[in-house]
């Protein structure tokens, strides 16, 4: 993204506050500067100006999973270190397929994806989370953004189709009657396009599946549950910050990537004709105002949801995702389960919610922040 961009993303990210709604901060504890013991042994640091709760955390907690994620947990585990002596918190963006699969291993306490289990995962999580199963905490949202590297053209917009097509290699030249049609006056080159995609089990693959079978089914023939990249021809890259990476060093480049890695990489990001008013930019608040629309599909304390990646609404972005924490809801290992317990309170807390929207991503929405602070400190 320009550096001319910056200010109205920020402004857009301090925005997606507002849409989201106000927050009940759940995880409570002193904000006194003194050294103050936890309840059942970890410390709060010295230096730690926070309310985060320690609640007995200690020892290392190993996760992994979703790249999307993977910038806001690295603040998350930032600041819970650092309100928390004694704690590790290990967290690998390995891509959310290989997350849920070291969770039903049991190498891991939780894992990070983009979608929720399916039912035979759930099924296998049995297994490992004795007398209970895994459960979807959705954590974080925001836009999957679909970066450009263009020179001479600095507001692109697309449609479903135009995307369907180019990532299914039927559109191969930027200046195609297509985009050009979308793009009144833009110069746009008679130059191939390079286009990106995941070369590992991605979540995010999966959500810009789902957009482009629900918004252009047409066009896009492929299955929406795929976690692999379901399409022939382009180049593939691991990871959201790799495919971040080939499009910011190739010229004629395209991908998509959270909009966090658009950010830190100051990549341009397409502008989406949904059939509103005008084409909806990918920012924070835009995808705030899509997520309130989900509705929760899962039952009990799995807060599964069901996004509208067809959405007409106006300044609502249509690629969005919901990454989730996956947890067992019962037969957690004892050694962990404070910890899991206490860094996921933090994670949804208020706090921990506010520290998103400047790394480019929407706090979730209040009605699903409270129901996932509700069971967060029922697991067990």
């Amino acid at each position: 993204m320009k550096l001319s961009r910056k200010n109205g993303l920020r402004a857009s990210a301090i925005g997606a506050l507002v849409v989201s709604g106000a927050l009940v901060l759940s995880a409570c504890g002193s904000d006194d500067n003194t050294e103050t013991p936890a309840k059942e042994g970890g410390t709060k640091s010295a230096t730690a100006a926070s309310s985060i709760a320690c609640e007995g955390a200690k020892g290392q907690l190993l996760a992994a999973g979703s790249s999307a994620q993977k910038n806001a947990m690295d603040l998350w585990v930032k600041n819970f270190q650092a309100a928390c002596e004694g704690v590790e918190i290990n967290y690998q963006g390995i891509g959310s397929g290989g997350g849920i699969t070291k969770f039903n291993q049991g190498q891991v306490a939780f894992a990070g994806s983009d979608s929720a289990l399916k039912e035979e995962e759930v099924a296998e999580s049995q297994k490992i989370c004795k007398g209970g199963k895994g459960v979807n905490l959705p954590m974080v949202g925001g836009p999957i953004a679909v970066g450009y590297k263009l020179e001479g053209v600095d507001n692109l917009v697309l449609d479903a189709s135009t995307i369907a097509k180019i990532f299914d290699n039927k559109i191969t030249k930027w200046n195609d009657p297509a985009i050009a049609k979308l793009n009144p006056g833009a110069k746009l080159p008679d130059s191939t396009i390079q286009a990106f995609h995941r070369s590992d089990e991605s979540g995010t693959t999966q959500n810009l599946g789902k957009y482009l079978s629900t918004a252009a089914a047409a066009d896009w023939k492929h299955d929406p549950k795929s976690k692999s990249w379901p399409a022939q021809g382009g180049q593939a890259a691991n990871g959201s910050s790799g495919v971040a990476t080939a499009v910011k060093d190739a010229e004629g480049s395209i991908g998509y990537f959270e909009l966090s890695y658009a950010t830190a990489n100051k990549i341009s990001t397409v502008s989406i004709n949904t059939g509103a008013a005008a084409p909806v930019a990918a920012t924070s608040e835009n995808a705030s105002k899509a997520i309130a629309a989900a509705k929760v599909k899962g039952t009990g304390n799995d807060v599964a949801l069901s996004l509208d990646y067809a959405t007409k609404a106006e300044g609502a972005y249509p690629i969005v995702l919901v990454t989730y924490e996956i947890a067992c809801d019962k037969g957690n290992k004892a050694e962990t389960l404070p910890t899991l317990k206490a860094f996921l309170n933090y994670t949804v807390s208020e706090e921990g919610q506010k520290v998103l929207a400047d790394a480019g991503y929407a706090p979730l929405p209040a009605e699903i922040a409270a129901k996932v602070r509700a069971i967060v400190p029922t697991l067990s």
